[in-house]
This record gives C-alpha cells, structure tokens and sequence, in this order.
C-alpha cells in the first residue's frame, strides 16, 4: 500500500469508508451518494484535491489483469445479448454502438464541436480475478468490474463510457442510482484503466487497428435523455444544483488529474431504440450524441420575493390644476403640450394637461373623463 495514501484521505465518509484502500470505491457506496435528495450536498462537499488523491491512491492499488494472463476486451455474452433484458439495457446500448461502427458507421460528433467518439468494444474488464470476501477493501479488485464501453475520442485519446440506459417508458430511475455515484464508480475504473493503459491500447490496436494516444482518458458518461430527465426531476428547480456541483467537479477533475468528464446524452428513436434481428442489439436509426443537459442548467435562479398583498380599491389619482398665468390654446395635433396647459378641444370641452402618456401622447383631465391625445405631430399636409 502507498505509504503516503493515510494522508491523502480527506473529507471522511460516513462510517469511516475515507478508511478504505479504496476511497472512490467506498464514496460510490456512501448512503448520501445513492440518495435522490441527499447526493447535491454530498457533491457540495467534494472538491477536485480531494478525488485526485483518491484517484492516485485507486492508481496505486490497481489490479493488473494482463500480468494474470488475461485480455480486458472479452466479448460479450452471446446468449444474453440476444434478446431483451431490460436490466441489461445499457449493456445492449453500448453493444449496439460497436455493432454500428463494425458495420462501416462513422465516428460520432460529440457537443461543442469538440471532436468525435468512435466505440471500438463494448465490456473493458479491468479486474483481474474475483474479489476475495475475506479480503474485503484489502482485495486490488474490490468494487472493480467493467466499464460498458472503451473507444477512441478527440485526439485519438481513450474514451472510458459509463452507459446509464432508460428507455423512453421508464418511470423511475434505480435504487441507489444518482449521477454522482456513477461518476465516482466510473472515475475509480477509469484509475485502474489508466495505469493499466499500456496494456489495454496494446489490445485495442491488435483488435481494432486504433491507436491510442499517450494522454489522459475520457470519461464519458452517457445516459439516455430519459435517464438524465428523471435524474433532473427529483431535485428542486429540475436539478440545476447538482448540476451545478456535477459540472464544478467535472472541471476541477480535470484541472486536477487530467481526466476529461463529459456528461453526454445518447439519443436514438424507438423504445428502446434498437432491436435483435442480428442476433444482437442492432439501431433502428442512426444514434446521435448530444449534451446531458442544456447549457445553463445548473444556474440556480433566485426565489421570487412574496408579492404584497394588492389593495381592491383604486388608487387617487392626483389631478394637476391649471396654469392660470398661460392662456387657454385651442388643441391641434402638431402643437407641444405640458402639464398645466390648458386647452379647448373641439369635442371634449375644456381641458386640463396632466402630463406625458408616451412618445407624442398626453394625459389630459377633462370635466368627466380622462383622455389621452396626441401631440407635437407634424400638420396635415405639411
């Protein structure tokens, strides 16, 4: 163990898990973290320090599955993959995207002009044995698995995907499910990928004849618009303050380590948007990657002040008297009018002027009304 990692552990958790060899492992299963209206405060509390020590002490104790003798490009489960289980929908949705590049479809454009993804394998299995009970935290594979999806993306660096599928019908998100619980699984796996990463772009260019940069990976986490809509409707005011804290992470992540976090929605058509004609999920239309989340989401709008309670009676208006030191002066569009004038008009009467009602237009108290005219207009003809 990193002799220096007891002082890299910050920002306890509940129960002591800051404690763990495993500290983004133990943080993902934090009861705050999984909770619907518990994670904001949670992230509040996260800073880019913090999860980059964490993510070089998860670096440190990574498992090495090429040094047992095993390939983290596994092919997926056949039979499972040839039907619908909905609980595998993500699984089948990353699938379907290196079914579609293998079939000849290009790379897809990411937001912002930032670049293109290209899916190159669907399950990167990073553990390099199963985790031993007796060894708990202890064990290099505790709370180590997969990740859905490994590619390329801009800069031909490598893209590490966390897929969050729910189809259009879905009305709930899992349990314990947020999306700062999938950033820190997703940020734990992308540390063993990273210092595993020799070994892995060895694999996916002998696979796939992609070659991978030397630079920090991508973390993509990409949901379904219904995931991310679901996730936005269990927070006040649609989830623009775990927003906010989602994207303050995601940049001082990046500051921090290197690692690029997008948060990316993957759109398609149909419920779920593929089908098994092939013997595996196959698009029924071309997919499309966009935004999470609207830019500005997480701007979080002041409340509204109580309004006071209106009166039901009408306000007084005052009423200004006449000038008696002007004259009183016929009405006529073109002249200039001001408050205290008074005139004759060919209809209305005598009248008091009580002042502007706009561009060209004045208040003018009659015997029995109100009226408003028009004034300093150019004459008929003229």
């Amino acid at each position: 163990m990193d002799p220096q990692a007891g002082s890299r552990m910050i920002a306890p958790l509940e129960g002591g898990a800051s404690l763990s060899r495993h500290p983004l492992v133990a943080r993902s299963r934090d009861p705050r973290v999984r909770q619907a209206r518990g994670f904001r405060e949670a992230a509040a509390e996260l800073t880019g320090e913090i999860l980059a020590a964490e993510f070089e002490q998860e670096r440190s104790v990574a498992p090495r599955r090429s040094e047992a003798k095993k390939k983290h490009l596994v092919q997926p489960n056949q039979r499972l993959a040839a039907e619908r289980h909905p609980d595998r929908d993500s699984e089948h949705a990353a699938i379907a995207l290196v079914a579609r590049r293998e079939k000849g479809g290009e790379a897809l454009r990411l937001p912002e002009e930032e670049g293109f993804f290209e899916a190159l394998h669907a399950g990167l299995v990073l553990k390099s044995a199963p985790a031993d009970p007796k060894l708990g935290s202890e064990d290099a594979n505790f709370g180590i698995d997969r990740i859905d999806l490994v590619g390329s993306g801009p800069g031909d660096r490598l893209a590490l995907v966390v897929t969050r599928y729910i189809a259009p019908s879905s009305t709930r998100v899992g349990t314990g499910e947020t999306p700062l619980r999938t950033l820190l699984e997703g940020l734990a796996h992308a540390a063993v990928a990273l210092e595993n990463r020799a070994a892995l772009a060895e694999e996916i260019e002998a696979r796939t004849e992609r070659k991978i940069a030397d630079a920090p990976p991508y973390l993509f986490l990409l949901g379904s618009p219904r995931y991310w809509e679901l996730c936005r409707k269990r927070e006040a005011q649609r989830g623009a303050a775990w927003i906010q804290q989602m994207e303050r992470l995601a940049r001082e992540i990046e500051e921090k380590t290197g690692v690029s976090v997008r948060y990316l929605s993957l759109k398609l058509q149909g419920d779920p948007g593929w089908g098994y004609g092939e013997g595996h999920p196959t698009f029924d239309a071309e997919p499309r990657i966009g935004p999470a989340w609207d830019a500005g989401a997480g701007r979080i709008k002041p409340k509204a002040r109580p309004s006071k309670r209106r009166s039901t009676a009408a306000p007084a208006t005052a009423i200004i008297t006449p000038d008696l030191t002007r004259p009183v002066r016929d009405y006529r569009i073109s002249e200039h009018y001001v408050a205290g004038d008074r005139i004759q008009h060919p209809t209305l009467g005598a009248g008091v002027v009580q002042g502007a009602a706009g561009p060209g237009k004045i208040n003018v108290h009659f015997d029995d009304r109100r009226s408003v005219l028009v004034h300093d207009r150019a004459a008929p003809g003229a």
